[in-house]
Order: C-alpha cells, then sequence, then structure tokens
C-alpha cells in the first residue's frame, strides 16, 4: 500500500512521524508523497484538513486516516499512543471506508470570464474587511433575501459543528446531503429584513451570493484565506465528489459530537470528587 504522510510542524508530531517510517520500514506499506493509495495525518482536525486540500485532486482513489496528538476530533480516530494498533489495522486493510459529503464551491471574479473551482470540507465564509457586507442571496435562481451584515458562512454536514454551530446552526448528520447557510451579524431593522434563521438546502438546490461591493472581501474556504478578492458571485452546492476515510476504527458521528460538545463524567471522576 502506498501511504503519504501530514503532520503538524511540532516535535511531537515530527518524532511521531518519524515512528511510522520506522516500524513501517520493510513492510508491504511504501511511502509515496506523489501518489498515495491512503494518506495519514498526524496532528489534529487542521492537519487533516490540510492534507484534504493537499490530496483533494485524489479523492477518488484515496482514503484518509488520522492521529490526533491532543484529543480525538471529527476526523481523527485515532491517539497518539495508538499508533501500533492503527498500523495492525493498516496490515489487514480491506480497502472499507465510510465517506462525507462536501462542498462544490465556484467563485466568479470580476476580472476573469471563468469561475473558479474549489472544495470545502468545513465550510466557506465570505466576510468584509470594513464596513457592512451588502449581497443577494439566491436559492436556486430565485432571490430570496439581500442580506447585510458582517458576512455569511455556509458548511457541509461534518462542518456544522463548525463556525456554522457557534452562529445559532443545526449539527448535521453526514448522511443528510444538505447544505447549511448561517448568517454573521445580519442587521435587521424596520428597513432591512432577512431570515435571520439557518437555512437548509436539499442537495439538489443550490445557493447563489452576489456581492453588492466587490472590493474588500474576504474568502475563507476551511483553513484558506484569501484577501482583497473582487468577487461578482459565488455558487455553493453538494459536490459530486465524497472524501473517504479508511474504516479501521471509525467513531460514531454523534458520539464524536458528544465527545466533543458535551463529554462523560467517568467512574474515576465520581471515585475522587472531582465532579
Amino acid at each position: 500500500m502506498r501511504v503519504a504522510l501530514v503532520s503538524y510542524d511540532k516535535p511531537k508530531t515530527v518524532a511521531l512521524a518519524e515512528d511510522f517510517i520506522r516500524k513501517t520500514a520493510g513492510t508491504a506499506i511504501v511511502i509515496d508523497e506523489e501518489n498515495p493509495q491512503l494518506v495519514v495525518t498526524i496532528g489534529g482536525d487542521g492537519t487533516l484538513i490540510s492534507a484534504f486540500h493537499k490530496y483533494s485532486h485524489l479523492l477518488n482513489t484515496v482514503r484518509f486516516i488520522g492521529i490526533h496528538t491532543g484529543h480525538l476530533g471529527f476526523y481523527t480516530d485515532w491517539r497518539d499512543y495508538e499508533l501500533d494498533d492503527m498500523l495492525e489495522g493498516l496490515k489487514h486493510d480491506k480497502g472499507e471506508s465510510v465517506s462525507y459529503p462536501l462542498l462544490d464551491v465556484r467563485v466568479k471574479y470580476r476580472d476573469e470570464t471563468e469561475p473558479k473551482r474549489f472544495l470545502a470540507l468545513n465550510e466557506v465564509v465570505l466576510k468584509k474587511i470594513d464596513g457592512t457586507m451588502v449581497c443577494d442571496v439566491f436559492v436556486k435562481d430565485e432571490l430570496f433575501e439581500t442580506f447585510r451584515g458582517d458576512g455569511i458562512c455556509v458548511a457541509t454536514p461534518t462542518g456544522s459543528t463548525g463556525l456554522s454551530k457557534s452562529l445559532g446552526g443545526a449539527v448535521i448528520h453526514p448522511r443528510t446531503e444538505a447544505i447549511q447557510l448561517t448568517e454573521l451579524a445580519s442587521v435587521n431593522n424596520r428597513v432591512y429584513r432577512t431570515l435571520s434563521s439557518p437555512m437548509v438546502i436539499a442537495k439538489d438546490e443550490w445557493i447563489v451570493v452576489e456581492a453588492a461591493d466587490q472590493k474588500g472581501l474576504i474568502l475563507a474556504i476551511d483553513n484558506l484565506t484569501f484577501e482583497n478578492q473582487q468577487i461578482e458571485k459565488i455558487v455553493y452546492r453538494i459536490a459530486k465528489e465524497r472524501v473517504h476515510f479508511a474504516r479501521y476504527r471509525h467513531m460514531h458521528f454523534w458520539n464524536r459530537v458528544e465527545n466533543a460538545f458535551i463529554g462523560k463524567v467517568g467512574e474515576q471522576d465520581y471515585q475522587d470528587g472531582s465532579h
């Protein structure tokens, strides 16, 4: 199996990557950074998202697996002290995977004739450097509202646990192939009105955002940020591609949500009175 390693630039993660290479030397696992079948990330969810963008051109053939050096995230299934267990699963790999939907983003810039295409694993945020952002929001080809405020966030189901949630959005199970729009500090008074509630859009529909003022816009696609963008229009829809994760031990989505936002009080906590 051809494997690529992507690690966060910290001593702990670099040491773990070196340990991975040492333990797989002389086995059927070959390090291949150009054309991998499996991408192993060491760090956290941010590291995995970076690896996703690095290898997004190979989504039809590559799977991802994440090792977290802090605590388990939404995309990382293994802890740093479980490297041997993960490698054991890798030795018995049968190609099984679980997949999540992605966001297809088409950005039309003012001075370009054709839109530029991006894929997002988590979310896309459009906002303005200073002042109020004004844009028309369409659902399919029908004008829905004119937005005035700080910005707009469009998220995938797995991305619904990120910025979208902090803006009051719903947490959506990834089997629900939908995208969610949430507003950043919308202006609502007797003159200007927006829905001011999260919108969940079905997979056969799409969202179009047309900016009234194209100067000073910031476009953030996951962990990629583009400043001073002169954007005419952005079209968001569920992508045809999906991201695939190796299924050696893949935690259920709602277990991830509970672990991240609620947590469980263990037996030891009661014994030592720390609850």
